[in-house]
């Protein structure tokens, strides 16, 4: 059961109001939002890959673009977290290696995830048409589906432990939130690129 009066505690500390926290908040569901709408706008006009020369250049020009987007949203979760009081009680050892390792295993999972998949494979190349030949089942997704966006999610967790912010534990939530969402949105559509790969191989 949740502890309500501890919840209204611990974002007591947080300025919801502050710039800095409405930025980070912006950022991060900016990023999903952005990266699923080029992708489908790509998947249905095969704009960029025109522009490009190709399909590969187009997603590899794309996932740059994400990478830098990612970089921007960890900057100003960073600079928010900075802004904000931290927790006293929480400014510690113990919880400071304790958000280091759940940063570790998020690391992990993110590193292992884009070995498994590949740049083309994480960054959205069956929106494409660059698809890969079979489900990948290998460790991280062994352990978990989506092992990238929770990963991240760790990450983002583990930061905020170690910086004693409650701002940071909110603005995870925000992280958690914009990733559903982004499941939920992308899973059935590239679900879909695959199972029209299936009936054209099948056709054949």
């Amino acid at each position: 059961q949740v502890d309500v009066a501890a919840m209204v505690q611990l974002f007591g500390y947080v300025d919801v109001t502050d710039t800095g926290f409405i930025v980070a908040v912006l950022s991060i569901a900016f990023n999903p939002f952005f990266w699923n709408v080029v992708a489908r706008w790509e998947h249905k006009t095969r704009a960029l890959s025109q522009i490009f020369g190709s399909p590969h250049a187009a997603c590899y020009c794309l996932g740059a673009v994400i990478l830098v987007l990612n970089c921007v949203r960890s900057h100003c979760f960073t600079e928010a977290m900075k802004s904000q009081p931290k927790l006293e009680g929480w400014d510690c050892h113990w919880t400071y290696y304790s958000g280091l390792a759940i940063s570790a295993v998020g690391t992990l999972f993110v590193i292992s995830s884009f070995l498994a998949l590949g740049f083309t494979g994480t960054f959205l190349g069956d929106y494409f048409g660059i698809l890969m030949e079979e489900k990948v089942t290998s460790f991280p997704f062994s352990i978990l589906d989506n092992p990238m966006y929770w990963g991240s999610t760790a990450i983002y967790l583990g930061w905020s432990l170690m910086h004693a912010s409650p701002a940071g534990l909110l603005l995870t939530a925000v992280v958690a939130i914009s990733y559903t969402i982004a499941v939920l949105y992308e899973g059935p559509f590239t679900e879909e690129i695959y199972r029209r790969k299936q009936k054209g191989v099948k056709s054949k």
